[in-house]
């Protein structure tokens, strides 16, 4: 099985090295092309035996599967370069949230899938998230969650849940990291400690909490009543938590939201369809 990836920065590089480490994929199954050949020289370095293409139709026709990883409003440009390139039988995956499948669907004659990856996934971990076209069959989503499952945790979801289930699991991390950035922060000036020494117990205590969520039992109430005992140290400091972040998470969801509309409609126009008027929680 050739696999093609249309865009090798951040997220697409990401998935070559993830997929190729994992052994899901041998390095002459791949194909990659890039605008940069800067990038695409670093990669053949990186990862002796995968082809390196001379441009992204060469990658799309001579793949079974073609990755595309490449910015939002980038997206109408590249399917209007490769789509005449392009087989029924082949797979088209967009990574990108904000682009429906009506969107690739209107315009390419291949199946069409989304999935959403996360950076977890370079250490096998993390959850893709699977939105899958009217044209794939069975099999053809059976070898999109096997591939994805040899770097973590594939699951299907509605398009309609996109925006939001990315906030947790592909933006999350930036998120949680930020927050963990800020206490850091605070824990070094306020007593000293190393601050290398800080940074690799909140990492340990982020690992360790991820799993009593997922392999525990627990629910994320659950555990907190089970740390903060009442009258305690934890229970006073939840207490200043839930008065300090009053209406933060919902605003964070909202400011998501809005510029996910903003580029599906900016989409909507490049593509020559009318958007569709939806609350952003609705999408």
């Amino acid at each position: 099985m050739k696999v093609g990836f249309i865009g090798t920065g951040s997220m697409g590089g990401l998935l070559i090295d993830t997929f190729l480490r994992s052994g899901a994929l041998d390095p002459c199954d791949v194909l990659a092309s890039n605008r940069s050949p800067g990038k695409l020289r670093e990669l053949k370095k990186l990862h002796p035996g995968i082809t390196v293409c001379s441009g992204n139709i060469e990658a799309a026709s001579e793949s079974d599967i073609v990755f595309l990883c490449v910015k939002p409003l980038q997206f109408k440009m590249l399917s209007d370069e490769i789509a005449p390139y392009l087989r029924s039988e082949q797979i088209v995956v967009s990574i990108t949230s904000p682009v429906q499948l009506y969107h690739l669907e209107s315009v390419l004659p291949s199946k069409i899938a989304k999935i959403i990856p996360s950076i977890t996934h370079s250490v096998k971990s993390g959850t893709s998230l699977c939105i899958f076209g009217s044209r794939l069959n069975k099999k053809d989503r059976l070898v999109l969650l096997r591939l994805f499952s040899c770097i973590g945790v594939p699951a299907e979801i509605p398009e309609s849940h996109t925006r939001i289930a990315s906030d947790f699991s592909s933006c999350g991390p930036a998120f949680i990291s930020y927050f963990l950035e800020r206490w850091i922060e605070a824990a070094v000036e306020a007593t000293g400690i190393d601050e290398a020494l800080v940074s690799r117990l909140a990492g340990e205590m982020l690992l360790g909490t991820g799993k009593l969520l997922t392999e525990g039992s627990f629910t994320p109430q659950g555990l907190q009543e089970r740390v903060a005992v009442r009258g305690g140290i934890t229970a006073e400091a939840l207490n200043h938590l839930r008065t300090s972040l009053e209406g933060v998470f919902e605003r964070l969801i909202t400011t998501t939201h809005d510029k996910y509309d903003e580029d599906v409609e900016k989409l909507d126009e490049l593509f020559g369809r009318s958007s569709i008027v939806q609350s952003p929680l609705d999408r």
